[in-house]
């Protein structure tokens, strides 16, 4: 990467401003030691929320709330978030950014469980956006789900798919390394879905399932 598009990176990343709920959230994150994504990554998933007007969303892996306020503030006040942690200190930390941010409670839903065993518990295609964040190792599984819960039209994002510029690099074949750069082209060759690597943050995989 030349040092002209890092600059243009890091200001992209730099350019939202947060306001004290998210910057408390995020303080939250750091004490539980959980890594919230990044403020281009919040700004992208307010944008995703509120373009594709998403009533009924999925969120696996909940960090302390970061993720889910900014999903929360491009949803329509009637739309519905369900967020699934298997540390119930981190779904703890979550209810709290949303309380502070406003949001009423019969807006979120937060379970407390392994995702592994939720996600098959959850209605077939009854979501509009489903957002993966949680243990790579399991996102094959993940995904096949999220794919099974969305509509057609739904959006689908995974967090961190650049797993810190290592999917880029050939030499790169740690475990969860080898399994990113197998899920991006694996939904590149989906023929249900039409897919984009954005290389906001860590990476964010977008797909819309046709």
């Amino acid at each position: 990467m030349s040092a002209d598009k890092s600059t243009s990176w890091s200001y992209a990343e730099d350019l939202p401003a947060e306001d004290d709920v998210l910057l408390r959230a995020r303080e939250r994150s750091f004490e539980l030691g959980v890594t919230p994504v990044s403020p281009g990554v919040g700004a992208v998933l307010t944008v995703l929320a509120a373009a594709s007007k998403a009533q009924t969303v999925v969120e696996v892996g909940s960090g302390a709330g970061v993720s889910g306020v900014c999903l929360l503030r491009g949803l329509s006040p009637q739309a519905v978030l369900t967020t699934i942690d298997v540390d119930v200190e981190h779904l703890k930390a979550a209810r709290e950014a949303f309380l502070e941010s406003g949001s009423p409670a019969n807006r979120t839903r937060t379970i407390s469980g392994r995702a592994a065993d939720v996600l098959p518990r959850l209605t077939d295609s009854a979501y509009d956006l489903v957002f993966i964040d949680a243990d790579k190792p399991n996102f094959p599984r993940y995904v096949e789900q999220a794919i099974r819960l969305l509509k057609s039209g739904g959006t689908l994002v995974i967090n961190d798919a650049l797993d810190k510029d290592k999917v880029s690099n050939p030499a790169a074949r740690d475990s969860t390394t080898v399994v990113l750069r197998q899920i991006g082209k694996a939904i590149r060759d989906d023929e249900r879905l039409s897919s984009a690597m954005l290389p906001t943050g860590d990476g964010l995989l977008v797909a819309v399932k046709k």
